[in-house]
Parts: C-alpha cells; structure tokens; sequence
C-alpha cells in the first residue's frame, strides 16, 4: 500500500497483519482522488472507520490542513499513528479510538467543527453507514458543499439522499461501491 498523490506520493504505508482490518486499495483510493480532485488546501478531514487512515492521509498529501481519523480497534489506531510519522504529518494527523457501532462522539472536543471531506468506511456486513450520514446531513458537522465518501460492497443499496445531503455520483471497483455525497446546508 502506497499514498498515490500528492506530497508525499510514493510513501509506503504500514498493512495490517490478519484480516480484522480491510484496507482501501491503491486503485480504489486513486479512483476516489480522480473524482473529487487534487487539491484539498485548507480542508479538514474526517475519515470514520479508519483502518489504516490511508484515504485521511491521501487527503493530507494532498493539502488538506489536518485529518481526524477515528476507529476502535487498537490494532488500526496503533496502525494510524505508525502511517501518520511515516508520512510526516505527526502535527496535522489526530486519533480517536471509539466505538463507531454505537454512534459517533460529536461532543468530542476534536469533533466539534464543521468537516469539509468525510470518509465512511464501515464494516461491509454491518448497516452502519445509513444511521451515520443521517447524523451527517444534519448541518452541524459539515461546511457547505462538503463531500462524504461512502465505501461499501458493491451490492449496497445506499439511500439516494437525506436532507441537506444528496448522494451525487456512485461508482463500483470490483468488490467495492464507492457513493458520494454532498452537503448543500
């Protein structure tokens, strides 16, 4: 695994070792910076279900001010923390170990801020994704205009939109689905 843009383009990531933690490819992740773009100066970063934190790092590579990465297993924020100083980004890469089954910790000091890109990457079994963007489209959490990247297996049946947040393109990459919506507060 590998950052595929951006500053630090070429880094090799730390890999998990057995099989709780499902990392996003390098083809998948290149995929989504060639729909949303390149340049994410000034943005800040949620990436939920982070696992490795390769798509909040892609996004530091590529200008974003900080990423707040969150999971609960120690294994994937152990992780996280080992690909943040690969990459250089000790100052601008944050970890949050939480129970996102449960619900999200908005009252966390580090979450009370308006995200301009949010990655959701739950587990694919589980219909976590759903209950999340719902708590999403809201307005309190996302800057207008914000995007949320949803991957999920590709036979997913995402809903098309929430208020304030519509899903504006969805494409498949073998085994994976990836959705996107946007924020329009």
């Amino acid at each position: 695994m590998r950052i595929t843009g951006g500053r630090v383009k070429g880094r090799i990531l730390s890999t998990p070792k057995g099989l709780l933690i499902r990392p996003t490819s390098d083809r998948v992740r290149e995929a989504i910076f060639n729909i949303l773009g390149q340049d994410f100066s000034g943005y800040s970063v949620l990436d939920i279900f982070s696992g490795t934190g390769s798509l909040g790092l892609e996004a530091l590579s590529r200008g974003a001010e900080y990423t707040i990465f969150i999971d609960r297993l120690r294994e994937s924020i152990d992780l996280i923390k080992k690909n943040i100083d690969l990459c250089g980004y000790r100052d601008s890469g944050m970890t949050l170990r939480r129970d996102l089954s449960k619900r999200v910790p908005w009252e966390h000091p580090l979450l009370i801020k308006q995200f301009d890109l949010v990655f959701l990457d739950p587990p694919y079994a589980k219909d976590l994704a759903t209950p999340i963007l719902a708590g999403l489209s809201n307005g309190k959490r996302l800057s207008n205009g914000a995007r949320v990247v949803v991957e999920s297996g590709k036979a997913a049946s995402l809903p098309l939109s929430f208020p304030n947040l519509e899903m504006v393109d969805a494409r498949v990459y073998g085994d994976t689905k990836i959705s996107i919506y946007e924020f329009r507060g």
